[in-house]
């Protein structure tokens, strides 16, 4: 069991009550832009853990270049999980011009009103890409420099709970 210390001195365990967890460990919120510190690096790790809606549509999680609005920022990679058709689809977005989708997948991971674990693992040629300790799928890298990938975003339906 995790415990987390708290300032008044007191142990916690972070698997307490619903109540409990919204005061001391806030959700994070949806739509979410975070900085992912140094960029992306073959070695690094993004973690995202979360819970699907109970009545989901569709979810995205990307990593860009920056968090610009005009002009857009490119996109290394783009996961948008569409639940009506149970497809996880990859893409990217530089300068504008969106590549060619990826869709193929063994199987469709997400479940409404259910926990889930997304990790993208940043190697030399691609990122590798795992839900919940599973291996989905690869995606080559269409962006050169990879220290330039430094934001993370996320919406759509569903919570975070945890990034890393």
């Amino acid at each position: 069991m995790e415990e987390e210390k708290l300032e008044d001195g007191h142990l916690n365990n972070s698997l307490g009550s619903p109540v409990q967890t919204d005061v001391y460990f806030p959700r994070l919120i949806v739509p979410f832009c975070g900085h992912i510190k140094g960029g992306m690096r073959p070695g690094k790790k993004i973690l995202v853990m979360g819970i699907v809606d109970l009545n989901p549509q569709s979810f995205e999680i990307s990593l860009t270049c920056g968090d610009s609005k005009d002009p857009p920022a490119d996109v290394a990679i783009e996961l948008k999980a569409i639940f009506t058709d149970k497809q996880l689809l990859r893409n990217s977005c530089i300068a504008g011009e969106r590549g060619e989708e990826q869709s193929a997948i063994p199987y469709f991971p997400f479940i409404p009103d259910q926990p889930f674990r997304v990790e993208i693992l940043c190697e030399h040629p691609r990122f590798r890409v795992f839900v919940d300790g599973h291996q989905l799928f690869d995606f080559y890298h269409r962006i050169e420099t990879l220290s330039s990938i430094d934001t993370i975003k996320i919406n759509g339906d569903l919570q975070i709970t945890k990034l890393g």
